[in-house]
């Protein structure tokens, strides 16, 4: 089922979350587009944890957001529709052409049908073997005396159904064992029914717990949907009696009585609570408050969870939590020229507190990324990554440089130190064109333009040249005997050294984007233009 998942996930995944965020004009358009993308991902959970991250950053409400967790529900029940029919035989020949296109595609989107395929096949070979092996348990005495005893206790079925489900996070995979399991009379059908109820009340929670973490916004959708859920099951079970003999009725076979149901039963709470998604809103927030948000610029904004298994997607939100890291640092190095050029002290400490904003990003980037390339990724997709992870941790050292920066300022501070006119201004010249070559480079990150590295490239030779006049006018200036020259002397040479570690970082991200259009071995083999290392003398 997981094979299956990922498959439709990464072949389809954009498509059905731009699906989802388009389909919360009314409750029913919501509700048909829930139940269309979990019968295709068959997982309500993988559904509920997009919806809940689009509540999250406000761009669905809950009301919609129930509606499609409603249309969900009775997706679940669209392929245990299908399975409960005996159509092993594809089993084979589903394994077989997905085992043949996974490994002979040419391109990731086959590949993924390949996957899907091969889940499906393994799937079908799955539930023929459980009926198969199942088949003795209804012989079984203690069998028949722990279903036995389960029984006549709905609750404690329920309860075990449920943490079955957890433990699985599938309540598909859980319906389809009870199914086998009612198939060879190992369980009455009326358990069976009970254990169904358990199945869907069971699967509500793998979202509660994967959005535990999250804000309100997203674990209203999720503990809303639950209710729901529970709500089903107070009003159903007491008319279990009437129910059976109309599932019966309609087709007697125990496996499709068992679906049946579990379809009987997610229909009944979407058409029961449709038109109360507004009042359980209501109750949501409530319940479960919107917090104001804190302006921590360390809180990641753009890495999404239920993301991480569309690798395209959860590495476009990596590369724009990398863009707020450059932002950050950025207002780092304008707050460090300030400090320098005006000998503002007090911004030092705002500076630090970047600082350590940039760590707590850079330590999540690296996490997230870490986490997406666990996915099977396409070349593109790999190369990517490694560019994401790289100019993240070069984003991370330039603060680490911007605040040395601060650590300077303070001991000329603490010095009553000044820096003659003219070491000032080279100073600032050198410090600007740094700043602008960062926002070259944050353009560069994001659209990969050729144009624009060979651009940021050239201007490795302007702050060269820079750096030199300005460290040779210093050393004349020292020759000339300038008293104030004298002073800031190791101050100033210290200044210059990191302002030149800073932008070798920077510079840093054009050597993929030249690598790519095949311009990275055409440049000259000289030192100012070389890739360049951590050391302290890197241009």
């Amino acid at each position: 089922m997981r094979m299956l998942r990922t498959g439709v996930t990464r072949a389809f995944g954009a498509d059905l979350r731009h699906a989802i965020g388009k389909s919360v004009a009314n409750r029913f358009s919501a509700l048909l587009v829930g139940l269309g993308v979990t019968a295709i991902l068959q997982s309500s959970t993988a559904t509920a944890m997009m919806v809940a991250s689009f509540a999250s950053r406000g761009l669905v409400a809950t009301a919609p957001a129930l509606a499609v967790m409603l249309g969900a529900d009775i997706g679940t029940t669209m392929v245990a529709q299908v399975l409960s029919f005996d159509i092993s035989w594809l089993s084979p020949l589903a394994l077989m052409v997905g085992v043949i296109l996974h490994f002979s595609a040419n391109t990731s989107l086959v590949k993924q049908l390949g996957r899907i395929a091969i889940g499906l096949g393994l799937m079908l070979l799955a539930l023929k073997l459980i009926v198969t092996t199942a088949t003795p348990l209804r012989e079984s005495q203690l069998i028949i005396d722990i279903f036995g005893s389960v029984a006549g206790e709905t609750l404690i079925g329920i309860i075990i159904a449920a943490l079955l489900t957890w433990l699985a996070h599938s309540s598909l995979a859980v319906v389809l064992l009870i199914m086998s399991l009612a198939t060879t009379g190992a369980i009455p059908i009326q358990l069976a029914f009970v254990l169904v109820i358990g199945a869907n009340i069971g699967g509500t929670l793998p979202p509660i717990m994967a959005m535990a973490g999250e804000g309100p916004e997203a674990r209203r959708v999720t503990i809303g949907n639950a209710l729901f859920k529970i709500g089903g099951a107070i009003v159903l079970l007491p008319l279990l009696g009437v129910i059976m003999p109309i599932i019966a009725n309609l087709d007697g076979d125990a496996a499709r009585q068992v679906v049946n149901f579990h379809t009987l039963f997610n229909f009944a709470v979407a058409l029961g609570f449709i038109f109360l998604t507004d009042v359980m809103s209501t109750l949501m927030q409530r319940l479960l408050p919107s917090i104001p948000m804190a302006d921590d610029p360390g809180a990641p904004r753009h890495l999404e969870k239920s993301a991480v298994e569309v690798p395209t997607l959860a590495l476009a939100g990596a590369a724009r939590e990398t863009l707020r890291m450059g932002d950050i640092v950025e207002q780092m190095l304008r707050e460090s020229l300030t400090v320098i050029a005006n000998n503002d002290t007090s911004r030092a400490d705002n500076v630090r507190d970047l600082d350590d904003a940039v760590d707590q990003l850079h330590e999540a980037v690296k996490l997230y990324v870490a986490e997406v390339t666990r996915q099977e990724l396409d070349k593109d997709e790999s190369l990517r990554a490694s560019e994401i992870m790289t100019f993240a941790t070069n984003l991370e050292h330039i603060g680490d440089i911007a605040e040395n920066l601060m650590d300077l300022a303070k001991k000329r501070d603490k010095k009553r130190l000044q820096f003659s006119e003219t070491g000032l201004k080279d100073l600032i010249e050198l410090h600007t064109k740094v700043v602008d070559n960062l926002k070259l480079a944050l353009s560069i990150f994001m659209s990969g333009d050729v144009r624009l590295a060979r651009q940021l490239l050239a201007e490795k030779r302007t702050v060269i040249a820079l750096e030199r006049a300005a460290s040779e006018g210093h050393l004349s200036r020292l020759r000339d005997g300038r008293r104030d020259s004298i002073e800031t002397s190791a101050l100033h040479m210290d200044i210059l050294r990191d302002l030149k570690r800073i932008h070798s970082h920077i510079v840093a991200v054009a050597y993929p984007v030249l690598e790519r259009a095949g311009e990275l071995d055409a440049l000259p083999k000289r030192g100012d233009v070389s890739v360049p290392t951590n050391s302290s003398d890197q241009a």
